[in-house]
C-alpha cells in the first residue's frame, strides 16, 4: 500500500507541474491559377457564295456560324481575319486556280452579345460576306476559293 500512495503521489506531482508532450503544427497553402483563354469549338468553317450567274451579275450574300468559347471573366476576346492568301490591291479576293482570275469579297465577323462563361457555353460568331456583281461579270467560269486565318486574340 505504500508503493501505491507513492504512487499517487509521484503522479499528483507530475499532473501538478504541467509536464507536457510539444509538437508542432505546418500550415499549407494550397493554390492554383486559372488560365484565361478563348478557343474555337471547330477548326474549320465555310463561307459559300453559291453559283454566281454572270448573266444576273447580282451582288451575292453568304453567312455562315462558328462556336467558340473563353474563359469565364475573360474580357478581351476580340476576333479578327487576316487578309486570305489572295490579298491584292486592298482586297481579300478568291482565286480560280486555272485561269488565275480573281473575284473581290468582303467579310464581317459579328459575335453575339453573351458573356464568357467558359467551355460548357459556347458563343456564336456569325461570318457575312459579300461579292459585288460588277466583281464577277467578267470573270473565267471556274472554281475560285480562298483560305482566311480568323484568330480570337486575347
Amino acid at each position: 500500500m505504500k508503493k501505491l500512495v507513492g504512487f499517487a503521489m509521484v503522479l499528483g506531482l507530475v499532473l501538478l507541474t504541467g509536464v507536457a508532450f510539444a509538437g508542432d503544427s505546418n500550415t499549407l497553402t494550397v493554390s492554383a491559377s486559372v488560365v484565361g483563354t478563348c478557343k474555337f469549338s471547330s477548326t474549320t468553317s465555310s463561307l459559300d457564295f453559291g453559283s454566281l450567274d454572270p448573266s444576273v451579275g447580282t451582288n451575292a450574300n453568304a453567312s455562315t456560324t462558328t462556336q467558340f468559347w473563353c474563359t469565364k471573366g475573360v474580357t478581351t476576346d476580340a476576333v479578327s481575319a487576316d487578309n486570305g492568301s489572295n490579298f491584292s490591291n486592298g482586297k481579300r479576293n478568291m482565286k480560280d486556280n486555272v485561269s488565275s482570275d480573281l473575284i473581290p469579297y468582303t467579310l464581317t465577323l459579328t459575335k453575339d452579345g453573351l458573356p464568357n462563361a467558359g467551355p460548357s457555353s459556347p458563343r456564336t460568331l456569325t461570318i457575312a460576306g459579300q461579292v459585288l456583281g460588277t466583281d464577277y461579270t467578267g470573270k473565267s467560269a471556274g472554281s475560285y476559293l480562298d483560305t482566311v486565318i480568323i484568330s480570337i486574340n486575347l
